[in-house]
């Protein structure tokens, strides 16, 4: 069986270059523990979720906004070309870098921009590797016919914000220089690393005011952020060689290695097709784009501990507001997880929530940072009973249910 990653997504160079077209497409990722980040293919904020690393702090499931954004700059000889694009409070769009996009597509999941800045063709890349809280840029010089010495300059922007939060005035983080790059001290028991083996980086410890939100004004609710520049990176840009950094939570040893983990990010994707349609065949004679469903599906597809439950795969509800909500979950199971095949997630899913019924009652959302979940719905044990039902059909799994069976007879 020979797969390709699906291509559906396109936007030619006049879609990408308007800027109310480029701004209501939206790009999302996931990183499998309930970590994601999302932006315009403007590469302009328009909603407080935006950001390239929206992460829980250390031992807590709120997710705050942690890395904005990295504004990335060409450095042509004296020449300073801002490929992104900001909005601000007063109203002005400054820079204009979308009018450099020559075409924006998916690859897989990964978004890809690809910018003409003269007779420069540049490429840049955004992943997360799932499984972890972090998030890989990269960019890449595809076209260069003078062979001109070319550089990038990359921006940092952080916070420390509920993602669900207005602006608020954090304090400027701790930044420390290291062997590869940045540490950013942005709350107790919480850093995040940058990484690079590519280029040079330069601390910064500026605040960047009155970024604009045109979505959150539209829905009522307050549209100014601010962000704090930590620092900058930069990088010689030479034909077809890769370039960037990576920004992660966890600690211990830091690397980065931009093309092997594209290639993991790629083949984990490619991995999870294969996988999906020799469990459910029905899938191998689809269109192309329904491999666009089932790698976006794959995003709502986390591991996550709550309590009085060991760490289990589990369903977010929607992104970006919703994190993971117990009805919600029951009633996506059969669809998400069973007609695609992914028994295991269904069996880890529905185990998972035995030790959480109380009362004949399921817990419906998971506030977090310690508090009870909250069992505030009346049919969400129902619906547990029926994913069970679905589940036995699919599986015939008589072990799971006879272990469930107890709790299933209080509901």
């Amino acid at each position: 069986m020979k797969l390709h990653l699906p291509q559906t997504v396109y936007l030619d160079r006049a879609q990408c270059n308007d800027l109310e077209s480029a701004e209501q497409a939206e790009w999302w990722l996931a990183d499998g523990k309930g970590g994601y980040a999302g932006g315009t293919v403007a590469g302009t904020l328009t909603r407080r979720y935006h950001g390239l690393l929206i992460a829980p702090l250390q031992s807590s499931l709120q997710r705050h906004l942690l890395f904005a954004k990295a504004d990335a700059d060409v450095l042509d000889g004296e020449r300073v070309i801002p490929l992104y694009s900001n909005r601000w409070r007063s109203g002005a769009i400054d820079p204009r870098g979308h009018a450099l996009i020559e075409s924006f597509h998916l690859d897989g999941r990964m978004p890809v921009w690809r910018y003409r800045v003269d007779d420069l063709l540049i490429e840049a890349r955004i992943w997360m590797e799932h499984g972890r809280h972090g998030t890989d840029v990269a960019w890449r010089l595809l076209e260069n016919p003078g062979e001109r010495k070319v550089r990038l300059r990359a921006r940092l922007l952080v916070d420390v914000r509920d993602h669900h939060a207005e602006m608020d005035h954090c304090e400027l983080p701790r930044v420390a220089q290291t062997q590869c790059g940045l540490n950013v001290e942005l709350a107790a028991g919480t850093t995040l690393h940058f990484c690079t083996h590519y280029g040079t980086a330069e601390r910064a410890d500026f605040r960047v005011e009155d970024f604009d939100l045109p979505v959150e004004r539209a829905r009522g609710l307050p549209a100014t952020d601010h962000h704090w520049c930590v620092g900058y990176l930069t990088f010689p840009l030479h034909h077809g060689d890769w370039v960037g950094f990576n920004a992660r939570l966890e600690d211990g040893e830091h690397v980065c290695y931009l093309e092997s983990d594209m290639q993991a990010c790629q083949a984990r994707d490619l991995s999870l097709l294969t996988r999906t349609k020799i469990t459910a065949p029905e899938f191998d004679r689809c269109p192309v784009w329904i491999d666009q469903l089932l790698l976006a599906a794959d995003s709502f597809i986390i591991q996550q501990k709550l309590p009085r439950s060991e760490t289990r795969h589990a369903v977010v509800a929607g992104y970006p507001w919703f994190g993971e909500w117990g009805r919600d979950s029951m009633i996506a199971l059969p669809g998400l997880l069973l007609a695609t095949g992914r028994y295991e997630e269904a069996r880890s899913l529905l185990l998972g929530y035995l030790p959480l019924v109380d009362g004949g009652m399921l817990p419906n959302y998971f506030p977090g940072d310690g508090e009870t979940p909250q069992y505030n719905t009346v049919d969400a044990a129902l619906w547990y009973v029926e994913a069970w039902c679905a589940y036995l059909v699919g599986v015939q799994d008589f072990t799971s249910i006879a272990q469930a069976w107890p709790v299933l007879q209080q509901i």
